[in-house]
Parts: C-alpha cells; structure tokens; sequence
C-alpha cells in the first residue's frame, strides 16, 4: 500500500485535472453553438455537452478509454476484418498499428543497443576512441530527429531501402546515445583497487573486462536501455510521420490529425504510452533476473 497509494493519488489528481482541462478548452464551441442558435446555455449544459462531443478540443479520459476498447477488442471481436473472423488482425486496429511499430521499435532498438555497447567498449579500452567517438556521439544528439528523420527516409528510399528498416535505423539512432552513456559508465565503474587486484593475479584485459568491468556495468546497462527502448519507440513513431504510411502508431497519428479526430489522436498517444510501459517493464524484469543470478540482488 505504501507504494500504491501514492500513485492511485496521482494519477486521480491527474484525472481530475484533465477533466477541469476538457471542460474549459471545450466550453466555447457549445457558447458559440448556442449563440448562433440563440440559446443560452447553464453551466449543467456545458458540463454535458464539453464532455461528449464529437471532435472535442481535448477529449474527456472517459472518451478515450472507450476509443482505446473500440479500436482494439471490439475491432478485433465483431468486425469482419478481425482476428476472429479473419484470422488476422484488422488494419482499423490500434493492435494492428502498434505491432507495426512495435517491430521497428524492437529491430532499432537492437541496432541502437548492439551499436552503443560496442562503442563503450572501445571508448573505455582506447583513448583514441575516447577522444574522437565520444564527442561526435554527443554532437550527433544535438541534431532534432524531425529534421534528421526525413533525410534518412528520402537516402534510404533512394537506394531501394524502404519499410522497416528505415525507421528502425531512426530508432537505432535515438537509442544508441543512452546505452553509451550508460555503458561507459558502468565499464569504468571499478575503482582502482579493484583494477589493482586484478593485476596482481596477473589478469588479461579480456579476463578484467569479462570478470570485473561487465558485472559491475549490469546495473549502468540496464538502467540505459530503460531510457534507449522509450526513445527507439518515440523514433520508430517519428519515422513514419515523413513517409505517409498507411500503418503505424504515426499513421494513426497523421490520420487523427489529417481529420480532426482528436479522441483518436489521444487513443494512439495512449497506446504508445502503455507500449513503452510494458517494453520498459519487460527490460526491469529482466534485470531483476539477470542481477539475481549474478548475486547482485535479491
């Protein structure tokens, strides 16, 4: 209960306030409503009407919980295009869009993590790595990846690369910079006495590194892909922003925007949320996991 309570507390706090929020910011398309009709209007009527409408500025929670049911159970229960009836998953189905995305965040964020983890090690094992990759990694942040994003899609297509690969190579490049970072740190995370011992059981550089430098970077590591799987998956939607694709969290997105539907805007914004949450929870169990067969934690 200690560690629930406080975040049911927020999260009702936060309900709340999107409530307050909804009913304000929609509250003048039901005046201007009555006005052109003549009407007047109470504050019940507003409170009615800012809560149910069809193409609101900001949709109530309870408007997008019942899109998020919509897209996703009832569309694959009761449509012909479902998975009951079809045997696959219907392309109305905010299911269909986040495995889309979902594949190109997974495959970017194993390019990222590979790419980061072998960086690390040549940046922690050569000064001239250190000195030359480092900086270009953190420069390469600076860069927005809206501009970034477009180039890539336009370099790749030109050459006949197009579908997943290009948007997981803009995951990969969100998510290369955490693991680094992270890695680096937990590589040169062994003081020198620890160092020291190691020499004096006259221990290789692969044996310090395999015995000593990797254990103790676990936690470090971790900790980064946490960060680096959130970002490919904010990649993986921004690549498909450019590219006008028909499926895809983004193509959910552009498709909200493109005509004004703004509960299912916030649907897939809640379903990327969730997403992230589960693929972030999946790395947390799996360190628990990994620490507690190599004795560094309970």
């Amino acid at each position: 209960m200690r560690n629930t309570l406080p975040v049911l507390t927020v999260v009702m706090a936060i309900i709340v306030i999107w409530y307050a929020g909804a009913v304000w910011m929609n509250a003048q398309w039901t005046r201007d409503q009555a006005a052109r009709a003549g009407q007047e209007v109470t504050f019940s009527d507003i409170l009615r009407d800012t809560l149910a409408q069809d193409r609101p500025v900001l949709p109530a929670p309870h408007q997008v919980v019942v899109e998020l049911w919509n897209s996703t159970v009832v569309e694959e229960l009761t449509s012909r295009r479902g998975i009951v009836q079809s045997g696959t998953l219907s392309n109305r189905s905010l299911i269909y869009h986040g495995w889309i995305t979902l594949s190109a965040t997974l495959l970017g964020f194993a390019i990222g993590s590979g790419l980061g983890i072998l960086l690390a090690v040549g940046i922690v094992h050569n000064r001239a790595m250190d000195l030359s990759v480092m900086p270009w990694a953190i420069a390469s942040q600076t860069i927005p990846i809206l501009a970034i994003a477009p180039m890539i899609i336009v370099v790749l297509n030109s050459v006949g690369i197009s579908g997943l690969l290009p948007k997981a190579i803009i995951s990969a490049y969100l998510s290369f910079f955490p693991v680094v970072v992270g890695m680096v740190k937990g590589l040169r995370a062994p003081d020198h006495m620890q160092l020291d011992l190691m020499k004096t059981y006259s221990a290789s550089q692969p044996q310090v590194f395999w015995k000593l430098r990797l254990p103790s970077s676990m936690p470090y590591l971790f900790a980064s892909l946490k960060v680096g799987i959130a970002a490919s998956l904010v990649g993986a939607i921004v690549g498909e922003l450019p590219t006008g694709a028909v499926a895809g969290l983004g193509a959910r997105l552009l498709a909200g925007s493109y005509y004004g539907q703004t509960v299912q805007i916030w649907a897939a914004l809640i379903g990327a949320a969730v997403l992230a949450g589960l693929m972030v929870g999946a790395i947390g169990w799996l360190q628990r996991l990994t620490l507690r067969r190599m004795g560094m934690a309970r």
